[in-house]
């Protein structure tokens, strides 16, 4: 599944991670502090909307706002932070948060309070979500970065599958307070314990220890590929977060069982198992500039299934398309940055281009929210714009180079 260590980053210590825990500790992070964090408190919306009398737009934007303050004033120190100190820390604060937010989110019966939870949420996300892994799995891999990416991106799909299962089991048997309280404490236990295991990795190698030398910040913001970039992504992010935070709702105006709609939920994250797999080969045998619009021409595709008029198969279609889609979306952007500013410097270009996704992520679904038809239960108006959405991202992209800027000079290479 993975690599030979030989293409490990040696602390300074001495000690070298296996691969095998690198990926497996990335692997863990994901499925808790994104599979069960992010995926899971959607399940329970409705519930919330019911016992507290909130509206749809008001409990898709606890995500908005925590991801607007939180996002700007943390994500760039944060990837500072991974790039001078390396990820393992904030992987394991970031479940704490996370665990934090779920507990608090069950107890929550007023708009402060959610509001709180959900800033503990985006923190968790920032400091122990993608960003650390995304590193984690560039500096330690060279080759097959973009298959070591995928698999541990699985992490994500399987978390997501898993979330609305286990929700709907533990609402059935406990009560939805319970049940998403019990959710933060899974993250704890699934997420910390491997990446305490980690080696510290080292501080920026000097230029001549034969590694590329790190490209400064101040050069990256002034490229104009690196607006693209963050532009493209926020837009595929924008509508996968706004499918992926209404679907429920969706379901529910179609009179799904809660257990139907669960197995719907899980089903795209299923779906995104193989779509995480399938776009990390893709991306090491050909360009990731292609892999990238193919992924944003899936997410375009699959949206307009949710419109149109009922046919037999027409949910599991979608679940399908929008998973794989799904699945490529998150996992190329790291390895396009990497492409285009090199791995030494990805913490902070990534901490800035997750702020971005981080806004677009969750001010979509709630915009989604706002032009939701009460009277009609309809969805056109805010799908419609998610599918143009996806197409405006696929556009910026196919502007970018499609060679690779930096050359990457690892461990296993020659000069």
């Amino acid at each position: 599944m993975f690599e030979r260590p030989n293409d490990t980053v040696t602390p300074r210590h001495g000690r070298s991670d296996s691969q095998l825990l690198v990926g497996a500790a990335a692997f863990l992070s994901l499925l808790g502090i994104v599979g069960f964090a992010y995926y899971g408190p959607p399940f329970f919306y409705d519930f919330m909307a019911r016992e507290h009398g909130w509206s749809r737009a008001f409990v898709t934007s606890g995500n908005a706002l925590g991801k607007l303050l939180v996002g700007p004033l943390f994500g760039f120190i944060a990837g500072w932070l991974i790039d001078r100190y390396g990820p393992r820390r904030l992987m394991v604060a970031g479940a704490l948060m996370a665990c934090t937010a779920l507990v608090g989110l069950s107890l929550a019966d007023s708009p402060g309070l959610f509001y709180l939870f959900y800033l503990f949420n985006a923190l968790g996300y920032v400091c122990g979500g993608p960003l650390p892994c995304q590193v984690l799995i560039s500096r330690r891999f060279e080759k097959n970065r973009g298959k070591a990416m995928g698999l541990a991106y699985l992490g994500i799909g399987t978390g997501g599958a898993l979330a609305p299962l286990i929700s709907a089991h533990l609402e059935h048997a406990l009560g939805w307070h319970a049940a998403l309280g019990a959710l933060g404490f899974l993250v704890v236990f699934v997420a910390c314990p491997l990446p305490l295991l980690l080696s510290e990795q080292p501080r920026a190698a000097p230029v001549n220890s034969g590694t590329a030398p790190m490209i400064p910040i101040k050069e990256i913001l002034k490229n104009r590929y690196f607006y693209l970039l963050a532009l493209g992504s926020m837009c595929s992010i924008g509508a996968v977060g706004g499918v992926a935070q209404h679907l429920k709702l969706y379901l529910r105006d179609l009179n799904f069982a809660q257990t139907d709609a669960a197995h719907i939920m899980s089903l795209v994250l299923l779906f995104s198992l193989a779509g995480r797999v399938l776009m990390g080969v893709l991306a090491d045998r050909m360009s990731r500039k292609h892999v990238m619009i193919l992924i944003y021409l899936i997410v375009a595709s699959a949206i307009p299934l949710l419109l149109i008029p009922n046919f037999p198969g027409k949910i599991v279609l979608f679940a399908a398309i929008f998973g794989i889609g799904l699945g490529g979306d998150y996992m190329i952007i790291p390895l396009m940055a990497g492409d285009l500013f090199g791995v030494r410097a990805l913490g902070r270009t990534m901490g800035i281009i997750l702020v971005a996704d981080g806004v677009a992520e969750s001010a979509f679904p709630m915009l989604v929210g706002v032009l939701y038809n009460e009277a009609s239960k309809s969805y056109a108006l805010g799908f419609g714009l998610l599918i143009g959405l996806a197409l405006i991202g696929a556009l910026l992209v196919s502007m970018l180079p499609t060679h690779p800027l930096q050359p990457h000079i690892g461990p296993d290479t020659k000069p």
